[in-house]
């Protein structure tokens, strides 16, 4: 399919504003964003604490180079920074070339998880870790704003009408599978969601009011876990999708939306959205063709071919020995094709069309109102 296909598909003209019951309405020309995640939304924590590299074809599409995202481009937090008319964010541990925090700033970190760390976690940045680098931020930018260097930095006000956004809570899930049984994994949720609740609240006492909280993702939908736990077709749904992944990620994702409600009532001064981005994705999966897509879970970039062209022994962009052999995990020819980048997070091509669709306002509780006609702007 074309670009200028897809941009017809992507095109959406949706209202910008979102109301809340039992509370003050919150806009979205809010003055600075407040991100915390994982790799959904990493814009370069991870690069920048030097834990990992990434190489091409990572950054291809729209930086033209690899940009600390684990993407071929833009990520969702990147379009909807866009819809706001605000700058794309800087990820907090980046400190080379002198990053503007002006409009906020990001503290998620791939790999990261909402329980804290251990040893073999694969980001120390945990959660809790994220939110102590907030305080300190927070901290900080008030010590620093009558110096010459608060250009940079929020103003004192953006911390209480600033959004804070959260998406959290996938490899928390996709990592315990490697160890635990389903029973297991689902006895843990509370726990993992109190951790999180924790987070929320010490965020609320510092003057968070706004928070946007998106839930986790079909996890079995990504060649990752298709590839180690999906040989048996028996544990596959009518998608291809591992079924397990899935439903644990449901269960997940009816509990955080209770905690949202939950929070929504007990703070009545403060503006909580749900966004079910599990739907939005699961949709695109089972619906591909119709939005313009031709793969729904084999990854573009990575080694292997077909059906999921995902082999774990060798990232996308890396050059390894297999067998004897040297080989490379390249990118394929159009990834506007895919869904799936390189068999764990989602193209850019994907990435807009859940952008698009948040910005419809179907898919949060409470939906968006009618009050900001807008129209989400395509770069391809």
């Amino acid at each position: 399919m074309s670009m200028a296909s897809r941009a017809c598909i992507l095109l959406i003209l949706t209202s910008f504003s979102i109301c809340f019951p039992n509370a003050k309405s919150i806009h979205f020309n809010v003055p600075s964003v407040f991100n915390f995640g994982d790799s959904n939304s990493d814009t370069g924590a991870l690069i920048s604490a030097g834990i990992e590299s990434i190489n091409p074809p990572y950054g291809q599409n729209y930086f033209q180079k690899p940009s600390g995202r684990y993407c071929d481009g833009r990520l969702i937090i990147d379009f909807l920074m866009d819809a706001m008319d605000l700058p794309f964010l800087n990820a907090y541990l980046d400190s080379i070339g002198l990053p503007s925090f002006r409009e906020g700033s990001n503290f998620a970190a791939a790999g990261s998880t909402i329980r804290p760390a251990n040893a073999a976690s694969v980001s120390p940045f945990s959660f809790g870790v994220q939110v102590n680098q907030f305080l300190r931020f927070k901290k900080r930018v008030l010590q620093l704003l009558d110096k010459e260097i608060d250009k940079y930095l929020p103003m004192e006000n953006f911390f209480e009408k600033g959004l804070y956004m959260f998406d959290i809570g996938q490899n928390d899930l996709a990592g315990a599978f490697y160890s635990k049984t389903f029973d297991e994994i689902v006895a843990s949720i509370p726990s993992t969601l109190l951790e999180f609740e924790t987070g929320l609240k010490r965020l609320y006492d510092q003057g968070a009011r706004n928070f946007w909280i998106h839930n986790t993702g079909p996890l079995g939908c990504l060649p990752q876990n298709v590839a180690k736990f999906g040989t048996d077709r028996s544990k596959l749904d009518e998608l291809g999708c591992v079924s397990s992944h899935n439903q644990a990620a449901k269960i997940f994702n009816l509990q955080l939306h209770a905690l949202s409600k939950k929070l929504q009532g007990q703070y009545a001064d403060s503006n909580f959205t749900y966004v079910d981005i599990y739907t939005i994705k699961y949709n695109l999966v089972g619906n591909y063709s119709r939005y313009g897509f031709e793969q729904p879970i084999m990854a573009c970039c990575g080694y292997g071919g077909p059906p999921l062209n995902y082999d774990s022994r060798i990232a996308c962009g890396q050059t390894s020995i297999l067998n004897g052999t040297s080989v490379t995990a390249k990118g394929c020819n159009d990834s506007t094709e895919y869904v799936s980048w390189d068999g764990i997070h989602y193209t850019e091509a994907a990435n807009q069309f859940v952008s698009s669709q948040i910005l419809t306002g179907k898919y949060s509780d409470p939906p968006f109102s009618d009050k900001m006609p807008f129209l989400l702007k395509l770069k391809f």
